[in-house]
């Protein structure tokens, strides 16, 4: 079946990653999968093997060459639609042997990889809940190393900030275009996400979301600068407590963005969200 630019269809052809993929989702007779973008059902034969699953696939043309092929297992539910715009839980109201999916493997367009990982856990404000156990996906590498980005790399950025927060996040294998058909423009990663509640919480999430957005505006600057405005008064006596308050925490006054460790960043949000001292985040 050819493939759809516009849903960046590219189809796993790879055993070696798929064996990688079904050992990491370490899946067990009480899990149930949700699986995005099902494809041709490569991966999908060997989830239902073992579990129920639950696969949603937005391709018409794609849909009906899965019911042909799965329609009859058991252990498959095709959901057809886009995810982004799906509440699965009400789909699955009247199928009791798939409600409440708790882990997610999948193979997801890479065009659309931030609006799924947010579907899939929530934000710093309001985390997904229930949260899935475990989260398997086959991503850009570009973005597999955003996630798993330690502080003080090019990579480590607001997204691996906010994703950090909510969960753990691992490399499980590197995945080469080569292992596609066709072959896409650029490597793949196999990662997996855990989400779990960070052992240092945020006082204010929604202020420590604003936080990072704007430490993060401008990379090439201090993150002294990037945040004086986030305090109320003088520019430069802002910077200079910033820079004071940087020290204190660990890093240094010069330190940018990227320098700080995610606990880093909480500390510093929940001492400048003081009322006393922090301008309104709703400003």
């Amino acid at each position: 079946m050819k493939t759809k630019k516009q849903f960046g269809q590219h189809w796993l052809r790879s055993e070696r990653v798929l064996d990688r993929i079904m050992a990491a989702a370490a899946l067990g007779e009480n899990d149930r999968v949700l699986e995005i973008g099902p494809g041709m059902g490569v991966l999908t034969t060997r989830l239902a093997r073992k579990v129920p699953v639950v696969a949603v696939e937005i391709d018409r043309d794609l849909c009906t060459h899965l019911v042909k092929k799965m329609g009859s297992l058991d252990n498959f539910l095709l959901l057809q639609g886009d995810f982004l715009q799906m509440d699965v839980a009400e789909q699955l109201t009247n199928f009791p042997r798939f409600q409440q999916p708790n882990k997610v493997v999948a193979n997801i367009p890479y065009n659309i990889t931030g609006p799924i990982l947010e579907q899939l856990l929530g934000d710093i404000a309001a985390p997904l809940a229930p949260a899935f156990a475990s989260i398997t996906l086959l991503v850009q590498k570009e973005v597999a190393e955003r996630l798993t980005a330690k502080p003080g790399t090019k990579a480590f950025g607001a997204f691996t900030v906010r994703i950090q927060y909510l969960a753990e996040c691992e490399l499980i294998c590197p995945v080469l275009a080569k292992d596609f058909s066709p072959p896409p423009k650029v490597d793949s990663a196999v990662i997996q996400l855990r989400p779990r509640p960070f052992a240092q919480v945020a006082a204010q999430p929604l202020w420590l979301d604003k936080l990072v957005r704007m430490g993060f505006s401008s990379r090439r600057k201090m993150l002294r600068k990037n945040l004086q405005s986030s305090i109320a008064g003088n520019p430069d006596e802002n910077r200079d407590k910033i820079g004071c308050l940087l020290t204190k925490l660990g890093s240094n006054s010069e330190a940018r963005a990227e320098d700080l460790t995610v606990s880093q960043w909480i500390e510093l949000s929940n001492i400048l969200g003081q009322e006393e001292i922090c301008a309104s985040p709703e400003t």
